[in-house]
């Protein structure tokens, strides 16, 4: 029960994080849900949480770095730079949430990808794309 308060508290703030820019856009929006989907999926604690998502904000920022300068580069050199920043992190993300949710970590980020991915197909069918 406790856990559950502690993650609808923090869903909310990053909603109402995302909503008090105005009108938010949708890359706030799938933000949002992404770090909802990320908090549920490790189950974190409120001090694994405020440990973990600076270290991840900067992880991420080094992945969308590395995807938006690859769109001219060699594919294979560009999925290495990718594995290198996971193998970067992985020691951090160790430090602060344990080995199985480090692992946990990468397959949420997959699966969320998956989700969307379905969920943008599945309104674009139902425009009639």
């Amino acid at each position: 029960m406790k856990q559950f308060l502690i993650i609808t508290v923090f869903l909310f703030g990053a909603l109402q994080f995302t909503y008090a820019q105005g009108n938010p856009t949708r890359d706030q929006k799938i933000e949002a849900l992404k770090i909802a989907f990320i908090t549920e999926r490790l189950q974190l604690t409120a001090d694994e949480a405020k440990k973990f998502w600076p270290v991840y904000n900067n992880y991420e920022k080094e992945v969308k770095s590395i995807v938006s300068n690859s769109k001219n580069g060699d594919v294979i050199e560009n999925e290495e730079k990718l594995v290198d920043v996971k193998k970067k992190y992985r020691t951090e993300f160790q430090k602060i949430l344990g080995n199985d949710k480090m692992n946990k970590l990468f397959v949420a980020e997959r699966d969320f990808r998956a989700l969307l991915i379905k969920r943008l197909k599945n309104k674009n069918n139902r425009k009639g794309f």
